[in-house]
């Protein structure tokens, strides 16, 4: 039933590479009712009340390639869903996020369309998307909106997604090296790099940092404590529980004193200088607001110092200064407030370099203890202090002085860093003169802080700013090899799982320990540590998070790529094995240059000095190729495909003479003879030479030397469920994963060249393959096969049980086939043991699996053996025979 308003239907976040773009977007299905076929011109009122409301839309050039361009079809006539999309996209414009891209396509007539914005901001662009369709609503209505009460709240929204200043920074700076970034959830903790050498980050708390670590520094007490152990100077105190105690322990120490909690953070609850029981008492109890222990400690007299540590140097330094307002005899304390926080630099809370001053409590009482109060007027030039601290999160600025640290105060600091356990360490120092050894001057260090925000250093208010981001990155990743990990990536329609298994076992000679996924499983090194198909971006981000890899191969699906993108940022190779006509009808592929458009995503994901792996026999290289932005290394059988190889520069991977060979520029290189390469079964199974082909080629654009690449070929025998042959009773079985036109053709193919008295076919197909594609393996086993026997999956991917057998029986007979000799039974394991018990001596028996540890379990059980590596002999002792 149609409505009169847009409703969303459902989301889709793409994080990483996608085919709609190389940036993040989310897709966003919506109805927009009624209005399939009415344009905005059309609906009184609208497009008068849209531009107003977002001015900038005038200057969209909407795809025209001018600006104007949207302002132009909005007049001409345009819909609601295009302009749904432009209204997200200039939403998140205004709120400061250069986003441009944004793409709208009708999904199901007349009123059902698809969305892709681009985003930068997760909160910021879901948040968006959902006012920007309330907002139309409204205008489809006839009513007016506040626009701005809307950017206010998305404004908030936002910064609840955004990371963290010291985060950011850090991000940022890893980018320049190309380290691939992940976060993991809506705060601040992202992983930096893959594998082994992949580091946890959140604010400047790093994953070496224990827990012992950072509790030890949030308790003030205990680090005091450790601090002395090592001849540290820090300022005498005791930890108390109730007023009483507070007023006792401060005059036992001396006056003044500070009071502070003793497991505070960001300077909360902290009051220097107190001189009386009163302003004791009065401390305490807004100190334990924050905590229920309370330091009380000698007052140590001098200027706040923050001296950031990362490893064993010092790298910044800057003196803080407590928020403060200067008087100008007009205006009052908080109109001053008022006027330092318009200052476009300063932010509600950690988003911009400096944080605005807040009038509350502290500030006020502060305020009083110096006989003012906000609505006084202070005299030209009065500095009138607002806080007794000065952390930038309650307003303060800070001036560096990292050139003028004296090396015995650095070399303190960097031995407090130590002491306490942390790699990354703010220690807070109180001295009249950071030039001067504190142990001369009776300076002392109070804090030693965990996670240290570093916005002080990046934008002091006075003085050079520091680069720190690149001294924290520099220390997580210290070598260019630690965050130098290979990645390949492989799809296509056949051999994808093969060509896989290849490179991740050469790779393993090579030394590394390689992670793998795959349609059989994820695997660390030969290890399987998740069974199942494991060749989507879930998949792939989980293994290169595993902190025991060194080197990933990603089986990387068509299915994955069009729901979920790509599971990591860029490979050092993408490999396509081929294109053929498989999953035609799904997710809006319905020709064979969207799935090649789909996959194409792989090798152009590749990073600036990778290499692109493509077959020059597949019809759809050339078109691929258009896409490519990096080396190509195409591979073929014998003869040369001329029009493509000929027309570009590439390294060439190819057989000649039962060879393989690789030809990069002058030289020519010989890899391996194909009849040495077990998988091929001597020669006899041409698409695992195609496949051996892609592997070569992969193996050889990341460096692996010739000599490994040939010995790793030699010594792969066990290509699990691939052209499995076991010899049984005087027949043989084999097992294969053939799901597609393409995939019989080559059992087939290979059948043939392994000879038989009868070839007895156990077929079937996965339900969300097209008819058409069903009909045609059909007729191509009515004429191969001897005997069929037809089975269905068990999982039916949308179909009726017995519909994807009909299909097949349908065609086969329709082919001239003997009614006789074809018999459906549906249940897998079932249809295997019928043609088991018929067999005859000679017979080839093939059987197209889904799952297929059942079928091998059941075979080893009637005491079949791996005939597999004897296939050639297997061949010639059949022919003599006959």
């Amino acid at each position: 039933m149609e409505t009169d308003k847009i409703s969303i239907w459902d989301y889709t976040i793409f994080p990483g590479r996608n085919i709609y773009s190389h940036r993040p977007v989310m897709k966003m299905i919506v109805d927009i009712g009624k209005y399939g076929d009415i344009p905005t011109k059309d609906i009184k009122g609208f497009n008068e009340k849209l531009i107003k409301a977002f001015p900038g839309l005038r200057t969209n050039c909407c795809g025209l390639g001018y600006e104007g361009g949207f302002l132009e079809k909005l007049k001409a006539g345009t819909y609601l869903g295009h302009v749904l999309e432009h209204v997200i996209l200039e939403m998140q414009y205004m709120l400061g996020y250069d986003v441009r891209y944004g793409k709208t396509r009708l999904l199901k007539e007349p009123n059902v369309y698809y969305l892709v914005f681009e985003y930068k901001n997760e909160v910021c662009g879901l948040e968006c998307s959902k006012a920007a369709v309330f907002i139309l609503n409204s205008f489809i209505r006839g009513e007016d909106v506040n626009i701005d009460e809307f950017l206010d709240y998305l404004r908030r929204a936002s910064q609840d997604g955004e990371l963290g200043p010291s985060t950011s920074a850090i991000v940022e700076e890893a980018k320049k090296r190309h380290i691939p970034i992940t976060r993991i959830g809506h705060e601040s903790l992202v992983r930096l790099g893959y594998g082994r050498h992949s580091r946890l980050i959140e604010s400047t708390l790093t994953d070496a940092t224990s827990c012992i670590s950072a509790d030890l520094s949030s308790n003030k007490q205990l680090t005091k404590a450790l601090l002395s152990e090592h001849k540290i100077p820090v300022p005498y105190g005791k930890v108390v529980f109730s007023e009483i105690s507070a007023v006792m322990v401060a005059n036992q120490i001396g006056m003044p004193v500070v009071i502070k909690p003793y497991d505070g953070n960001q300077g909360k609850g902290v009051f220097l200088n107190l001189k009386t029981n009163e302003e004791i008492k009065e401390a305490y109890r807004e100190a334990s607001k924050f905590s229920n222990g309370i330091i009380v400690e000698k007052f140590v007299k001098g200027r706040d110092f923050r001296i950031l540590v990362v490893g064993d140097k010092v790298c910044a330094v800057a003196e803080r200064l407590p928020a403060s307002v200067t008087g100008d005899g007009k205006h009052t304390i908080k109109e001053l407030v008022d006027i330092v926080n318009s200052d476009e630099n300063r932010g509600e809370s950690h988003e911009k370099a400096l944080t605005k001053i807040k009038l509350d409590s502290v500030s006020r009482n502060l305020l009083r203890k110096n006989g003012l109060t906000e609505d006084s007027i202070p005299e030209p030039g009065q500095v009138v202090v607002l806080r007794q601290n000065g952390n930038l999160s309650t307003g303060g600025t800070a001036i560096d002085c990292t050139d003028i640290i004296h090396p015995e105060n650095a070399q303190l600091a960097v031995s407090a860093a130590k002491a306490i356990g942390i790699d990354i360490a703010g220690i807070d120092v109180v001295a009249e003169d950071i030039s001067k050894p504190i142990t001369e001057t009776g300076g002392a260090i109070v804090e030693v802080n965990t996670a240290p925000g570093i916005r002080m250093h990046l934008y002091p208010s006075v003085g050079k700013p520091r680069n720190v981001a690149k001294d924290i990155v520099d220390l997580l990743f210290p070598k260019e090899e630690d965050y130098n990990f290979p990645i390949v990536s492989v799809t296509g329609t056949n051999g994808k799982t093969t060509t896989v298994r290849l490179i991740h076992h050469v790779l393993g000679l090579c030394g590394k320990t390689v992670g793998m996924t795959s349609t059989s499983g994820t695997y660390v090194g030969n290890k399987c540590i998740c069974r199942g198909d494991n060749s989507g971006p879930i998949s792939a981000k989980t293994l290169l998070s595993n902190k025991e890899i060194d080197a990933a191969v990603l089986e990387t699906a068509r299915g994955g790529i069009v729901r979920g993108g790509l599971g990591y940022d860029l490979a050092d190779v993408g490999v396509i094995t081929n294109i053929t006509g498989d999953h035609i009808g799904l997710d809006g592929i319905n020709t064979l240059e969207d799935l090649a458009f789909v996959k194409s995503l792989v090798v152009e994901a590749v990073k600036e000095n990778g290499a692109a792996v493509l077959n020059a026999e597949d019809s759809m290289t050339p078109k691929i190729l258009k896409r490519v932005k990096v080396r190509p290394i195409l591979f073929y059988k014998d003869e040369e495909p001329t029009q493509v190889t000929r027309t570009v520069d590439c390294v060439k991977v190819f057989t000649k003479n039962g060879t393989i060979k690789i030809k990069d520029g002058a030289k020519t290189l010989d890899v391996i003879d194909v009849s040495d390469i077990p998988i091929t079964c001597g020669g006899l199974i041409e698409c695992n030479i195609e496949n051996s082909l892609a592997a070569v080629s992969a193996l050889y654009a990341l460096g692996v030397p010739i000599p490994v690449i040939s010995d790793g070929l030699k010594s792969f025998d066990d290509n699990k469920g691939r052209f499995n042959l076991y010899k049984l009773n005087g027949f043989r079985v084999m097992l294969d994963y053939g799901h597609n036109p393409a995939g019989y053709r080559q059992v087939i193919k290979t059948c043939k060249k392994l000879g038989y008295n009868r070839l007895i076919g156990v077929i079937g197909m996965p339900g969300d393959r097209q008819d058409s594609a069903m009909r045609t393996v059909g007729e191509m086993c009515a004429e191969a096969f001897t005997r069929i026997i037809i089975k269905e999956d068990e999982d039916l991917r949308g179909r009726k049980r017995g519909e994807v057998a009909g299909i097949f029986y349908d065609a086969i007979i329709k082919k001239g086939f003997d009614r006789n000799a074809v018999t459906i039974i549906e249940k897998e394991s079932d249809a295997l043991r019928a043609a088991v018990e018929e067999a005859r001596s000679g017979d080839l028996i093939v059987m197209l699996y889904e799952k297929l540890e059942p079928l091998q379990e059941y075979l080893e059980s009637l005491g079949a053996k791996n005939a597999f590596p004897l296939a050639v002999q297997e061949k010639k002792t059949f022919e003599l025979l006959a």
